[in-house]
């Protein structure tokens, strides 16, 4: 690790209405170490990275790079100065190509004519470093989650780069693909590139970076060395409390079947069988490509059946849209929560009400005092932590994003929910309220699937798990056979 300071954010102070993000931060950043940066859901992580990217101005402080002071940075002079981001939220356009996306505004070209060859070439050339395959032609809107997050960090390192901003890189991520990751983490600290690095895994932040600093409620609480922390004193700078017992205990019962599913096929995946009960947690692991998300799109009637049949308490169950699952009782929790999950421009209440209009209206006229009940019995029993029900859902951190989903069904008459990465960018704290959630969830008889990439998640939330390898079902794993040894074996396809 190097020991020159090549960036310094100073009295850094940042404040919207009724919220005072930033508060007086100030941190520096060594030239070449990989710099960690903890802290809730809502801690301040996020305008901070925002106002070194200049897609905000501070109302306070100043920024030093490479010795020259900045009141303030624009998005084109981040980039001049070798600034890049990787949002937790892609910022990709769906309807170009991989290599469009990757050479967006620096496509090469001649006489005015672009050079598609050339860019191709140049991103399969960028991917080939990653130790990775992505079709440089293919539309990103065809992508998965986790080959988006690829496409992001290709992006990244196509520009000369030399601070580069994850923010949850690894959230979308398998074990390999993060592994891939840190593999050209450590290609980058060996060029002197500067990341800094935002993530909610804390085993990650202990094994890669070289110093962590600790945000909380918009104040630095800290930056110390990495090697001299533990996690129990990162987790009580994070949120000032101690948290054990990451996933609850429970005394619920697994009940009768109350699904079954007869060799499903559609949307690339065959053969998929399995029986669901009620108060049960079933897991589905797999790598990347798997088909995990693409066989409970078809399952929730979001994308066509190819064939096989579905049972739902001994009736057959044919979804041809979410709507008739829906009424049917089974509802899906997005992995993009933001696109799939809330509409983010409307409010809270609205969001909440919209799949529970019938039950709050009157020939048509909603009554405005069986809305305001109904949502703030959600809020309360999920603890979502906002001024009032008419916050935009934009503005809510990622936790409370997350439980506002769950409330719009929770208000309804859900039976089976699938989760598809249930704990994607949240902070711990907030995960283990999920977790305890949905623990409580089970014990009322409800029926859970949950699809998810981080292994512990899955090993320590699932009463029994099934892993799919490249759209085909493997095998099922019983409580009594967890392990991680396990669970890749089936996902790389050795039984």
């Amino acid at each position: 690790m190097q020991d020159r300071v090549l960036l310094s954010m100073q009295h850094i102070t940042k404040q919207y209405p009724g919220v005072l993000a930033l508060d007086d931060v100030s941190l520096d950043f060594y030239e070449g170490e990989t710099h960690a940066l903890v802290g809730e859901n809502g801690a301040g992580k996020s305008t901070f990275i925002k106002v070194l990217s200049g897609a905000i101005r501070p109302d306070e402080g100043e920024i030093h790079i490479n010795g020259f002071r900045y009141n303030e940075i624009t998005p084109l002079l981040a980039r001049s100065l070798g600034i890049e981001v990787i949002y937790q939220e892609f910022n990709l356009m769906p309807a170009l190509s991989v290599a469009e996306n990757i050479f967006v505004g620096n496509i090469p070209a001649q006489y005015g004519i672009v050079n598609r060859m050339e860019m191709e070439r140049r991103a399969a050339g960028i991917f080939e470093s990653m130790g990775v395959f992505v079709d440089p032609q293919a539309p990103v809107a065809d992508l998965s989650m986790a080959y988006m997050q690829l496409v992001e960090i290709a992006k990244a390192l196509s520009k000369n780069v030399r601070i580069l901003i994850m923010d949850e890189p690894t959230a979308p991520l398998t074990k390999n693909e993060v592994e891939i990751l840190f593999r050209l983490m450590k290609r980058l600290h060996e060029k002197h590139v500067t990341i800094i690095y935002i993530s909610h895994r804390l085993n990650e932040i202990f094994q890669i970076s070289d110093r962590v600093s600790i945000i909380r409620d918009g104040q630095k609480i800290g930056t110390y060395l990495t090697a001299d922390m533990s996690r129990e004193k990162l987790i009580w700078g994070m949120v000032g409390r101690e948290i054990t017992d990451t996933f609850p205990k429970s005394e619920k019962k697994i009940g009768d079947v109350v699904m079954r599913v007869d060799k499903l096929c559609g949307n690339g995946v065959q053969d998929v069988s399995f029986e669901l009960h009620g108060g049960e947690i079933l897991g589905f692991g797999g790598l990347v490509g798997a088909g995990r998300t693409e066989i409970m799109r078809v399952l929730f009637g979001a994308d066509m059946r190819d064939s096989g049949a579905v049972w739902l308490s001994d009736k057959e169950f044919n979804a041809r849209s979410p709507y008739e699952s829906i009424a049917a009782g089974v509802v899906l929790i997005p992995e993009d929560r933001k696109r799939q999950g809330v509409v983010l421009n409307l409010t809270i209440a609205d969001n909440i009400a919209l799949p529970n209009l019938d039950a709050i209206s009157h020939f048509s006229v909603i009554n405005g005092a069986a809305e305001r009940k109904l949502v703030g019995d959600q809020m309360t029993s999920l603890r979502i932590v906002a001024p009032s029900a008419m916050q935009k859902v934009r503005n809510l951190s990622g936790g409370n994003q997350q439980k506002v989903v769950l409330a719009k069904w929770l208000a309804g008459v859900a039976k089976i929910l699938i989760f598809d990465e249930p704990t994607r960018g949240i902070d711990v704290g907030v995960k283990q309220e999920i977790y305890k959630l949905m623990h409580s969830l089970c014990e009322k008889g409800i029926a859970i699937i949950m699809i998810s990439s981080d292994m512990e998640e899955l090993l320590g939330m699932s009463d029994r798990i099934i892993v799919l390898c490249e759209g085909t079902q493997e095998g099922i794993l019983q409580k009594e056979n967890f392990s991680q040894e396990a669970v890749l074996s089936l996902a790389s396809g050795k039984q």
